[in-house]
């Protein structure tokens, strides 16, 4: 995302390129064509520098609650290993070791046998939804979540779980989970609004006909019209690169 995130910032900078060149083409640059008028130009470029910023804007807190929850989920599969082991070393039945021992694996993203050779990505299905990338290994942070809850459950039925290490309580696990629960809610909740101004910024830049890349290339079409492929004047505007990043 981040290398995407440079090429809209490329685009508008392209973009306020070719209208300074076209302002140097003097009383050349003549279109009949209200979009593509110097006016139209420099509003339409002011929009999509303010877009921009807006998106940058709102990352600001979304990577803050992305940051926050990575350093709250980092330490739980030492801890999880640390719960099971205090469950072994109770009085508590096998099979109920056992079944820690199964949510643990889970949390930690482990098999309890291994993983078959998954078959060749089909090209045809999205990355996200291909073989390689449907992992049993429950390592989404929901999925984290609700194993931990499971986990407490179980050792919260358990009379002979009683570590004598306070981290290891059933309520020092349930506070854990609480606070999991809250900074997956945040970054929930952060991400709205960036997914949003994402969406004015590319409707600006990307929108069919009337966004920042559509114009630009309108803009070289009439530059090619009036000087030809081949003068000076037209060579100076067709490197500029415009990337529809939605396609």
């Amino acid at each position: 995302m981040a290398a995407q995130e440079t090429g809209h910032a490329k685009n508008v900078a392209n973009f306020e390129d070719l209208i300074s060149f076209c302002v140097g083409y003097g009383a050349s640059y003549n279109p009949s064509k209200d979009s593509i008028k110097l006016p139209a130009l420099n509003a339409l470029h002011a929009l999509a520098k303010t877009k921009l910023a807006e998106v940058n804007t709102a990352q600001t807190p979304w990577s803050n609650a992305v940051a926050a929850r990575e350093i709250l989920f980092e330490p739980l599969s030492k801890l999880v290993i640390r719960v099971v082991n205090a469950l072994d070393a109770s009085e508590v039945p096998k099979q109920v070791v056992d079944n820690a021992k199964t949510i643990s694996r889970k949390i930690q993203g482990k098999r309890a046998a291994p993983k078959n050779t998954p078959p060749p990505a089909d090209p045809a299905i999205p990355e996200e939804e291909s073989a390689k990338n449907i992992s049993a290994s429950q390592m989404g942070f929901d999925n984290r979540i609700d194993n931990l809850d499971k986990l407490i459950q179980l050792l919260a039925a358990q009379p002979g779980y009683a570590p004598n290490e306070t981290e290891l309580t059933t309520a020092a696990l349930t506070t854990i989970l609480t606070n999991m629960k809250a900074a997956n809610t945040a970054v929930i909740n952060a991400y709205t609004p960036l997914s949003n101004t994402r969406i004015e910024r590319n409707n600006v830049l990307y929108q069919a006909e009337t966004g920042l890349v559509d114009i630009a290339a309108g803009v070289k079409k009439y530059v090619k019209s009036v000087f030809g492929a081949t003068n000076p004047q037209y060579k100076q505007i067709s490197g500029l690169k415009f990337i529809n990043l939605q396609n």
